[in-house]
């Protein structure tokens, strides 16, 4: 496989030998064709391959809830600040009720991911709201957030998230997002509520910025051709492939932004 770009959501990225290495380091199921579990395999191997995961680094996660990925990271010798929403906030919009939500240090390594005490020694944990960033966070070496940008109530919003979190990145340092992706239409689409969902032109134009800003972004809106590519999961999302699914009537994936501060 080679250098991953932005991209959305392939049967044959997760039937890799690289993305099943990721998911057992994850304790996950390596056959589960799970859009999840791309997202976090996705973030994992764009900063590997950008020499990001190892001793020294810093990395700073948003809406981080029960996702593996600070203890993985932390198990690969990384010092990592994981954020997520207060216990108020979380229950509103309701992460709690639906299982999405961690609030604590402990919570993150609940699959044992990496040695308890190198966890509590390189993890820390803050509450922290996306769509009011802080002054105080300090400078990393990668940021990263996995499908929460559409959760911020409009798609502005999130696209002003991506521009404001640049501040915590030094010079040369990658953020790495997943979003939804929406493979219906280009024109009709959520744009306000609690699930936005982005269009290309709205990737485009969101690429666009960054490279004004001289960030470096390469998309590619390439759609997988296998045959759990193509299949659409329905709600109750109760079918073991959920690589696409119908959202209000929209066909949506999953698309991954890797992004090089200037």
């Amino acid at each position: 496989m080679g250098l991953l770009r932005s991209s959305m959501c392939k049967q044959a990225q997760l039937e890799s030998s690289t993305f099943k290495d990721w998911a057992l380091r994850m304790h996950e199921d390596p056959h589960h064709l799970h859009r999840k579990i791309w997202e976090y395999e996705f973030v994992a191997q764009a900063l590997f391959e950008r020499d990001m995961l190892r001793s020294g680094r810093r990395g700073l996660g948003f809406a981080v809830g029960r996702e593996s990925l600070p203890a993985l990271f932390a198990s690969m010798g990384c010092e990592i600040l994981a954020t997520d929403l207060d216990y108020e906030k979380a229950a509103r919009g309701k992460w709690v009720e639906t299982a999405q939500y961690a609030g604590s240090l402990e919570a993150l390594n609940a699959k044992g991911v990496c040695d308890d005490k190198e966890f509590r020694d390189r993890v820390a944990f803050r509450f922290l709201d996306m769509r009011a960033l802080p002054d105080d966070l300090g400078v990393f070496d990668f940021l990263w957030s996995s499908c929460s940008l559409e959760h911020l109530g409009t798609l502005a919003l999130g696209e002003k998230f991506i521009q404001e979190s640049l501040k915590y990145l030094r010079p040369g340092g990658i953020a790495v997002h997943t979003t939804e992706y929406n493979l219906s239409s280009n024109f009709f689409t959520l744009s306000r509520g609690q699930t936005v969902l982005y269009r290309r032109k709205d990737i485009e134009r969101i690429a666009t910025d960054l490279r004004q800003r001289g960030c470096s972004i390469d998309l590619d809106f390439t759609q997988g051709d296998g045959p759990h590519d193509r299949f659409v999961d329905r709600p109750p999302y109760k079918n073991p492939v959920h690589l696409r699914l119908k959202i209000w009537g929209h066909v949506v994936t999953s698309f991954g932004l890797i992004i090089q501060k200037a």
